[in-house]
């Protein structure tokens, strides 16, 4: 019933909130070291990557087009502005586009991202609300299965107890002078066993 508490490294919960602004910053310094070997003002280079990235954009539309897939499409279109922006940061010959670049997809990175930690977050305190209900009930379950039982066991005691009582009284009632069982039976009490002599037993 009780869980293990665990708790997450900070590198563990910092993570998520860093990969979107790692992934465009990879992606910048990955185009400006290409922009240094030969990329820049490269047309052929600049039709590659414009290229892949409308392939990519166009896989991203079909996908939504026939799957449905949010992910899949979310993905595609990524991998399209990530191309898009290596291409136009690997052609130009000064810094001032890509960083204005980079800034735009750091925040567009993150805007996509935010969406999908909402949905996650959501999902997951319905989840913690459902559990916390469930052992609720349980909790609830047991406890009233452990008054029965209980309760149970203390009204088997007592009538334990009043039983021996009861035959330990008529028992040394019994050995009483003037004890008429007959008088017990018209009262409504059970048959008594007749007291004999010593010698009977």
């Amino acid at each position: 019933m009780n869980e293990p508490i665990v708790a997450r490294h900070w590198l563990a919960i910092a993570a998520p909130k860093a990969a979107p602004a790692i992934a465009t910053t990879t992606v910048l310094a990955l185009a400006r070291i290409w922009n240094t070997n030969g990329a820049e003002h490269s047309v052929g280079n600049a039709v590659l990557m414009g290229s892949l990235s409308l392939g990519a954009a166009a896989a991203g539309v079909a996908a939504g087009n026939s799957t449905g897939d949010s992910v899949l499409v979310g993905t595609a279109f990524a991998a399209s502005g990530a191309l898009a922006f290596a291409g136009v940061a690997g052609y130009a010959d000064g810094l001032s586009l890509p960083l204005l670049l980079w800034s735009l997809a750091t925040a567009g990175a993150y805007g996509l991202a935010a969406r999908y930690w909402r949905h996650d977050r959501r999902e997951t305190v319905a989840y913690e609300r459902q559990t916390s209900e469930r052992r609720e009930e349980y909790a609830h379950v047991e406890r009233v299965e452990t008054l029965r039982a209980t309760t149970q066991i203390e009204v088997a005691r007592t009538g334990s107890a009043y039983a021996e009582q009861l035959a330990q009284a008529l028992v040394i009632r019994s050995t009483l002078p003037g004890f008429d069982p007959k008088a017990l039976e018209t009262a409504g009490l059970p048959e008594l066993p007749s007291v004999g002599s010593p010698t009977q037993h």
